[in-house]
């Protein structure tokens, strides 16, 4: 294939051109004349599988021939001349072995690092040993780095690098990137006893990586051996690449490591391959001269007015600026879909995953499924949630909310009667969010399932009692007895308690991955030590993070989503560049806990910059495609996005050459964007839905209220709407189904707490003192509150009003004595069929036989003001004592009736009962129910609210918000 030469074979292939198919077209030509066994003969080595297949591909079809062998890098440890070189541990094992080093350390140094910490610590110092290993870096090295300069925590850091020798001195497993050095060291040490005779081509790579790097010189230095590179930019000058000797410099440059290569090659000039060219050599030149190393874009002044042609260059290529992420999913879904109506092969590329979601769900309204050729995320499939939701059961007691997550999902109970168990979860959920508990217990629950007529509620509240109830295990396991604890959980709340066939939770290709992994988290087990549930949670998450399953079904062939790497195989009609800001491409790049730039370069590490430079030259690569898209976000949810780098250099570039019509290109760029923007608004405009008006609806009379509560006459008064919700249409708001330590649980608990003090010091006056008070607070919190922060708050304020409370009970109990507690009275209006009904917190009863109504406050009590006109409640119970009488209780006067507020300035707030006695009030409610009875009075929304921010329970039945309380009401006659 080659003639002999006395330097190394290095070809490249300009960016922009499809590179299988170049390469293969060169490979083609210099193989013309020849036997056709000659093509058998070649040794290709390509750096992805998916760039292997594209080549056997495009050989097929080119009729009937033999085949080069081809194969990737890591493809040549499977040779059985590599038997003898031992297989590397699985990354899992050498990352539980970590934790145990890192524990033992911590443990003898508990200010090194959090133990929270630990997985995250292992995982970390795994990756950098893996990259030591890759670069052929020692542990002595990193002891010999120059640390003058650099501040007191090397030591720390020491200690933990210290690890690295107990793998290094062959006591912890090797890992993969050491043996593939071994493997690449023996390969070149044999080519160089005996170098093949047969073409050897390495194709595709960059060597970024230190052992690829040598791998690549070894191949370039063989009698047949050649390397073409990918993306090499023959229109930079000579002078440019002088430019990139820095490595601190330059290595985000995107032909970094082209210049690396050819410095250790000690290469002049690269040659082509082919003749293939980029589908526009002028938009080569201008992104060439765009992306120049920093230092030197100065040569933009002298180059950029010698463009020419920049305005067809730019021709193909869109530039979409969208307001939002959403926006900019929805313009790339409709341009997808186009290309899939046209029969254009697209393919959009973007190392954001999220935004590839986004895309994907956009295209669902069409039917449209793209190939993605990373997949789903494992621990976000159905069995990587089911698995985590049932890991987390083990971290602390039971809630409802995590009981019913459970209970909802798709994985749950499949083994048979799976829509009984549906029906059985909706009445649990019910109960539990009208009753709670917060933390249901096993109790709880088959008490609950006891009360049922179904026949599988007994079995199922069981099932539910074994394996999901108590589960909490907060003590240290070993890691084999966790995982078989979880995973034997996990298929029993798979299959349910009527198990009549198997589960469905390691079916399909999502099941049968998370089955994989759990295998080898089994098999790796013994490796770890003593685990608590935080770290087993943790571990398990992070194990599925690093997993992804594609989806099983058939994609739409035409239609593609690739990360940058397989921008490089790209064979597509049209490219779409998407996410293109700041964080995203490039991608932001973690800090390293260990070593810092300077140390990192001392120690012949690779810099934080390699996966720009990398990502620079997939950039480079993608957007001198024919048809190109060029799309970014200007917000994100929370902020404005800065935009990437690249796009700003081609941005100011274009806008700097007005003579040239860089100007007007970039216009256009951004004219042919807002075409598909306008689209997309389009696409999303709703038909304007006049607001609705503010309700008022006046129901018949049969329908309406005939009994109300003294404490829902201030609800009529202020909010109509909620009584006609409550009362005619009989709704009632759903609580929440984690009960919060809201006003309404401490008003019941203070009441609680009140009433039995009351009781219990009236039968023993000598409990009438602050600590008899505190006792039984405390009891009564600690058996209705299961929050700590809510009892220990709660208890505080109760314990500040205390004193307050103690000395004007006994005032009180001078004036009259305790006699009756949630007492119920009621009292009717006879002439309109109405009933009133009332439960007094508290009455007592004076030496005369007068009555003294008394309402426990949580907060402030109302103003007299307010009494008279909005909150009715102790004069209706006036009333109604003097009326009908509470309870045992004949009707008698009162006293007088006084709210005891308990908030932070304790206080007794009277009734005015002189302003408004017993008749008055009573009459007046008899005109507010009269008025009500008149079929064209309606039941307005938020009439009289107290606050404006205020929420009521039915302001989304009324539509609150499209209406406010300036606009009338506007009745409406209901059948």
């Amino acid at each position: 294939m080659f003639e002999p030469a006395s330097q190394a074979r290095v070809f490249g292939l300009p960016p922009g051109v499809d590179f299988p198919a170049a390469l293969v077209e060169g490979m083609m030509n210099r193989l013309a004349g020849t036997p056709p066994e000659a093509l058998g003969r070649v040794h290709l080595i390509v750096n992805t599988r998916r760039m292997a297949r594209r080549i056997h591909a495009l050989l097929s079809d080119g009729g009937a021939r033999l085949l080069p062998r081809i194969s990737l890098v890591t493809d040549l440890g499977h040779s059985w001349r590599m038997a003898d070189i031992d297989q590397p541990a699985p990354p899992l094992r050498r990352r539980l072995e970590l934790i145990q080093l890192i524990s033992s350390l911590l443990d003898q140094q508990p200010g090194l690092a959090p133990r929270t910490a630990l997985y995250d610590l292992a995982d970390s110092l795994a990756k950098l040993m893996d990259e030591m290993e890759g670069e052929g870096v020692s542990p002595d090295v990193i002891d010999q780095l120059d640390i003058s300069d650099q501040s007191g925590h090397w030591e720390r850091i020491r200690a933990f690098l210290n690890i690295v020798r107990h793998f290094t001195e062959g006591r912890g497993a090797a890992g993969s990137e050491a043996r593939q050095r071994q493997v690449v060291q023996r390969t070149i040490d044999g080519w160089q006893a005996a170098p093949p005779q047969h073409p050897v081509l390495l194709a595709g790579s960059t060597g970024s990586r230190g052992t690829t790097h040598l791998l690549m010189q070894a191949v370039a230095r063989l009698p047949q051996g050649a390397v073409i590179l990918p993306g090499y930019d023959f229109d930079m000058p000579t002078r440019v690449w002088g430019a990139l000797n820095d490595p601190m410099l330059s290595e985000d440059h995107p032909q970094y490591r082209f210049h690396a290569l050819r410095a250790a090659l000690d290469l002049a000039e690269i040659d082509r391959w082919s003749d293939a060219r980029p589908p526009s050599p002028e938009r080569a030149r201008l992104v060439s001269l765009a992306l120049r190393p920093a230092p030197i874009t100065d040569q933009w002044l002298e180059e950029g007015p010698k463009l020419s042609g920049i305005a067809g260059a730019m021709h193909g290529v869109t530039l979409l600026e969208a307001p939002s992420q959403r926006i900019e999913a929805q313009c790339i879904a409709m341009r997808l879909r186009a290309a899939a109506e046209q029969g254009q092969t697209a393919a959009l590329i973007t190392p954001d995953r999220g935004l590839t979601r986004r895309v994907a769900a956009a295209l669902d309204r069409w039917g449209i499924i793209p190939d993605d050729s990373a997949g789903v995320p494992l621990h976000l499939s159905p069995p990587g949630r089911f698995l985590r939701h049932v890991a987390e059961l083990s971290l602390a007691p039971l809630t409802a909310e995590s009981l019913l997550t459970l209970l909802k999902h798709p994985l749950t109970h499949t083994g048979g009667a799976r829509g009984t168990h549906l029906r059985l979860t909706h009445e649990l959920e019910l109960h539990l969010r009208r009753n709670g508990p917060p933390y249901p217990c096993r109790d709880d629950i088959t008490a609950w399932a006891a009360k049922l007529s179904e026949p599988m509620a007994g079995p199922w509240a069981e099932w539910i009692a074994t394996y999901i109830a108590a589960q909490a295990s907060p003590h240290a396991q070993p890691l084999a007895a966790r995982a078989d604890a979880h995973l034997a959980t996990a298929e029993a709340i798979a299959l349910g308690c009527v198990g009549d066939r198997t589960s469905q939770l390691w079916q399909k290709d999502a099941g049968k991955k998370a089955r994989d992994i759990c295998d080898m988290l089994i098999a790796e087990a013994p490796h770890s030590s003593d685990m608590i549930a935080p770290d087993y949670t943790t571990l398990f998450t992070a194990i599925l993070q690093r997993e992804e399953v594609r989806s099983a079904t058939t994609p739409h062939s035409g239609i593609l989503i690739w990360g940058t790497l397989e921008a490089r195989v790209h064979g597509a009609d049209m490219l779409i560049l998407a996410g293109l800001n700041e964080g995203s491409w490039p991608e932001s790049q973690p800090p390293d806990p260990w070593l810092n730039r300077a140390l990192r370069h001392q120690a012949g590490l690779l810099l934080p910059e390699r996966r720009i430079g990398l990502a620079a030259h997939d950039f480079q690569q993608a957007v001198l495609s024919g048809e190109v898209w060029i799309t970014r976000s200007i917000r994100s949810d929370d902020s404005e996005t800065v935009v990437s780098r690249w796009l700003n250099r081609l941005q100011n570039l274009l806008a700097g050459l007005p003579g040239q019509g860089g100007t007007a290109a970039l216009d256009d760029m951004r004219a042919r964007g807002r075409i598909w923007l306008d689209k997309a608004a389009m696409l999303e405009a709703v038909t304007p839905v006049p607001p609705a008006p503010r309700p008022a609806p006046c129901p018949p009379a049969e329908a309406r209220p005939n009994r109300l509560s003294v404490t829902e006459i201030k609800r009529l008064i202020r909010d109509p709407y909620a009584i006609y919700a409550k009362h005619v249409l009989r709704l009632r708001p759903l609580n929440p189904l984690m009960q919060a330590p809201d006003a309404l649980l401490r008003g019941i608990v203070l009441h609680e707490v009140l009433e039995r003090f009351i009781k219990e010091s009236t039968h023993d006056p000598s409990r009438l003192t602050r600590e008899a008070l505190m006792d039984l607070a405390q009891e009564v919190l600690t058996r209705k509150v299961p929050w700590a922060e809510a009892r220990a708050l709660w208890l505080a304020r109760l314990e500040r009003v205390a004193d307050w409370f103690i000395d004007t009970e006994i005032a009180r109990r001078d004036l009259a004595t305790p006699t009756a507690f949630e007492a119920r009275g009621m009292a009717v209006m006879a002439d309109l069929g109405f009933t009133l009904v009332a439960e007094a917190d508290r009455i007592d009863i004076d030496a005369d036989g007068r009555l003294h109504l008394y309402d426990y406050k949580t907060g402030t009590p109302p103003s007299k003001k307010e009494q008279a006109i909005f909150d009715k409640q102790l004069l209706l119970e006036a009333a109604i004592a003097q009326r009908a009488g509470f309870g045992d209780l004949a009707p008698c006067d009162v006293a007088r009736a006084v709210y005891i507020g308990l908030g932070s300035s304790p206080s007794q707030v009277p009734a005015p009962l002189d302003e408004e006695p017993a008749e008055k009030v009573w009459q007046g409610l008899h005109d507010l129910i009269s008025a009500y009875r008149d079929l064209r009075q309606g039941y307005t929304a938020r009439r009289a609210i107290k606050r404006k921010d205020e929420v009521g329970d039915y302001d989304q039945l009324s539509r609150f918000g499209e209406w406010d309380i300036t606009d009338d009401p506007t009745p409406q006659e209901l059948p």
